[in-house]
């Protein structure tokens, strides 16, 4: 690895970022723009050879660009298919935003294709918005620092996770939705309701939470006294009033972190006393993991790129497209620290591990003792994210309800009742304040992501909260969440779960801006 001053930045994954050291012709102003090419390449996984796709950009997987540094990139596709890169994290003007025929093609093999906007600063990464692609690991970390990050004296480090099988994208496919895809938790087959799009009646036995003061204006006093409180229905074990959720509906060959197992983690030299940005992307096509610091202590700083009031403890918990940014003060002690990302409701786990020079590293079996439970089911770790800037107080203009609703047997996934290609776009204005409400009335979470908007996270289970800053949100099963934001450029911008086997059956649909008036 690497090294360079504590204070400057130390890019830790030589597999997932490449050398830490990018050149500087790349970060310069006014020069020709950065190259990143889509390409094949192979892996080593647990001694055997894997060929996957990925992005490279001109120091290795992925790319680093340094505060107020434009986005200028000229994306190659030296794959033998057709492609196109989403810019996860960034609001890009919505042709570059990368998502096929909305409104820009894929790029055929061979083509070069140029973006210049202004890059959003935070842990994003980029990724095919061809979901099987994504599933072959077309998907790269994408690090903008800020000027604190330069002036900080700490070291970066990033853990870039996947999940990930030697079978081909649609064979997976094919066993998940043939109800043989393995997995863990019961109720394959029973884990949705009867009817996906019914209202909430029947639910009587549920009562209203005591909503209190936001401490800011995000929903502008909308009403949500009537809400009813759907996350004390889960108990323990994945029960929820009676039905089991269904939590993974997959069993890959290999959790990968920084495109390594646990057979041959990643080292990662640190200093004794020093302090780290842990960078931790969830990449995965299908998995939520819990991260673990272990004896280290730790505070969760930034969700989703954006800062939180830091949150301390050593179990964080990320779904499908989530980043965190943990901050870790090492002992001035040498040693070694193992960062486990750990399946939920499942005993695998993968990771990297911090240590000084000389420690000793121990082998770690990829294999946990015992099973991590469900990420999130009562939306705990969310209700204690708040958001260090917070969206402006004024009045909310629409408000919009979006039903999440699939099963197992058949596996489809839904938005308001309908699949892409039958769906009925959700409309707003440019410069709007929109509430938009995820209503989840199946028996597994979905991580809901929305492009070309940052919200913010103001409602869970009818409770308000000045919650985080986000671009993905996961809502557990029989879960409702609020999400505020301020409507951007006039525009179609995809809105989907960020679970690649719901997103391929159709959880997706359009929000679609319109001028102002």
């Amino acid at each position: 690895m690497n090294m360079l001053s504590r204070r400057g930045f130390l890019a830790a994954s030589a597999a997932a970022i490449g050398a830490a050291h990018l050149p500087r012709i790349a970060f310069a102003q006014g020069v020709a723009p950065i190259s990143l090419s889509a390409a094949t390449r192979t892996l080593d996984i647990d001694g055997r050879a894997a060929t996957v796709f990925g992005l490279a950009g001109p120091g290795g997987q992925g790319l680093i660009l340094d505060p107020g540094q434009r986005f200028r990139v000229d994306l190659t596709n030296d794959l033998d298919v057709g492609t196109i890169i989403h810019w996860h994290g960034q609001i890009p003007p919505n042709a570059q935003d990368g998502v096929p025929d909305m409104p820009m093609p894929l790029l055929a093999p061979g083509e070069t294709r140029s973006y210049d906007f202004e890059a959003r600063p935070g842990t994003h990464w980029m990724h095919s918005h061809v979901p099987t692609q994504e599933m072959q690991l077309l998907a790269a970390p994408l690090i903008v620092r800020s000027a604190e990050d330069v002036a900080a004296d700490r070291q970066d480090v990033v853990m870039f996770l996947h999940d990930f099988s030697f079978k081909a994208p649609e064979e997976v496919l094919a066993e998940i939705g043939a109800g043989h895809g393995g997995g863990h938790g019961a109720g394959h087959g029973a884990g949705a309701l009867p009817d996906q799009g019914a209202p909430m009646g029947g639910m009587g036995a549920m009562q209203g939470m005591d909503h209190g003061a936001m401490g800011h204006g995000a929903t502008g006093g909308m009403p949500m006294g009537n809400m009813p409180r759907m996350g004390g229905m889960m108990g323990m074990g994945g029960q929820m009033g009676g039905m089991a959720m269904d939590l993974n509906d997959y069993d890959w060959d290999a959790y990968l972190a920084n495109d390594r197992t646990l057979s041959d983690p990643e080292v990662v030299q640190v200093e004794r006393g020093g302090r780290i940005r842990l960078r931790v992307i969830n990449a995965a096509a299908a998995t939520v993991f819990w991260i673990e610091t272990g004896g280290a202590e730790a505070r969760l700083v930034a969700v989703d790129g954006h800062a939180v009031e830091p949150l301390a403890g050593t179990r964080f918990g990320l779904a499908m497209g989530q980043r965190l940014d943990i901050e870790i003060d090492l002992p001035h002690e040498g040693g070694a620290w193992p960062i486990l990302a750990l399946r939920e409701g499942a005993r695998e786990r993968t990771g990297l591990i911090l240590a000084t020079q000389g420690a000793e590293v121990r082998r770690l079996d990829a294999m946990a003792d015992a099973e991590a439970p469900a990420f999130d089911t009562d939306l705990a770790q969310e209700a204690r994210l708040i958001a260090l800037d917070a969206l402006p107080d004024r009045p909310v203009d629409r408000s919009q309800m979006l039903m999440l609703g699939g099963s197992m047997q058949p596996y489809v996934w839904t938005i308001n009742g309908a699949v892409w290609g039958q769906h009925q776009p959700i409309t707003a204005r440019s410069g709007e304040r929109v509430v938009l409400s995820f209503h989840n009335m199946s028996m597994m979470a979905h991580p809901m992501h929305l492009h070309g908007h940052v919200f913010q996270v103001v409602g869970l289970n009818g409770c308000r909260v000045a919650g985080a800053l986000r671009d993905t949100v996961h809502v557990p099963p029989m879960s409702m969440v609020d999400v505020a934001l301020d409507v951007g450029e006039a525009a179609r911008w995809m809105l989907h779960c960020h679970h690649m086997p719901h997103l391929t059956t159709g959880m997706m649909t359009e929000f679609a801006v319109t001028a102002s008036v």
